[in-house]
């Protein structure tokens, strides 16, 4: 009997990756999750599901997916979860110019589902790059927001109670010079450039993300780094470390349930990409 039947619990595993050889580590040996999410950006190859799926044989199901070029957004859950499910429907929504062209489009794949009873909307999301385009990210975050499933919105359906987003959202930290900010790093610091993070310093705005919770940002930041090593980057660039890759959630009916975030955390231990994924495991009381 899943953990929902027995006491009205739900867990969730959001896993958000960027370019993996490593799949199979990512998504980890112990599961006890209701539902597993896997969102990507600049997936480099075809065969990503097929890894997936080999890697979770044992104990969980494809329930959906959503793809736009290299945007990809997967939703598993146990063997019999399938009989939980009474919607699922796919959107995307592009942002940007020419990322098409080499098949890096920038913008949004969504999955809404209703899974034993609640409303669910997960989003995997890759917003345009470099520290100034703080406004552009802005834009594109509102647009992917309002266009996603508005196409056929209905105005009396219930609305999502869960919205997460999964991103390499790409904001940056700004106004700390490189190596100071390394300095901090080296020195397990990091908690001290929460206050130059362009995504937070926008939300506070109320630019973005209005009404959604992140947990805290304890691990260092997630990009970008020499593939192969977890070493910051080392090129002609030399790249301010920034936490581009992001996991945040919302909650629209409090009363009805409580959402706690167990962990949110970076994978360390995975040198496949320039990003290291981040995870997040919510559980839900309803």
């Amino acid at each position: 009997m899943s953990a929902v039947e027995q006491f009205g619990y739900m867990h969730m595993c959001g896993y958000l990756e960027h370019e993996w050889a490593d799949l199979a580590e990512v998504v980890g040996n112990s599961r006890t999750f209701d539902l597993l999410i896997v969102g990507l950006q600049e997936v480099p190859r075809h065969n990503i599901l097929r890894l997936l799926q080999t890697a979770l044989i044992e104990s969980y199901i494809l329930l959906g997916k959503a793809t736009m070029q290299s945007l990809h957004l997967y939703v598993f859950g146990p063997k019999d979860s399938e009989l939980f499910i009474k919607e699922l429907k796919v959107d995307k929504q592009s942002v940007g110019g020419f990322g098409g062209l080499i098949g890096r489009k920038k913008g949004a794949v969504a999955i809404r589902i209703n899974y034993r009873g609640i409303q669910m909307m997960f989003i995997s999301c890759h917003l345009s790059a470099h520290a100034h385009k703080v406004e552009e990210r802005n834009r594109e975050c509102k647009h992917i927001s309002h266009s996603l499933f508005s196409k056929n919105w209905n105005p009396y359906a219930r609305p999502t109670q869960i919205t997460v987003w999964l991103g390499d959202l790409n904001y940056r930290i700004q106004g700390i010079d490189n190596y100071p900010a390394r300095n901090l790093i080296r020195k397990d610091l990091h908690s001290q450039l929460t206050s130059n993070d362009q995504l937070l310093k926008e939300a506070e705005k109320g630019q973005i993300f209005n009404g959604y919770c992140e947990g805290t940002l304890t691990f260092k930041p997630t990009y970008k780094y020499n593939i192969g090593t977890s070493n910051y980057d080392t090129s002609y660039k030399v790249r301010v470390p920034s936490w581009t890759d992001r996991i945040l959630f919302k909650i629209q009916e409090m009363d009805e349930m409580n959402v706690t975030l167990d962990s949110y955390e970076a994978m360390d231990n995975i040198h496949s990409s320039d990003h290291k994924p981040v995870k997040a495991h919510l559980c839900i009381k309803t």
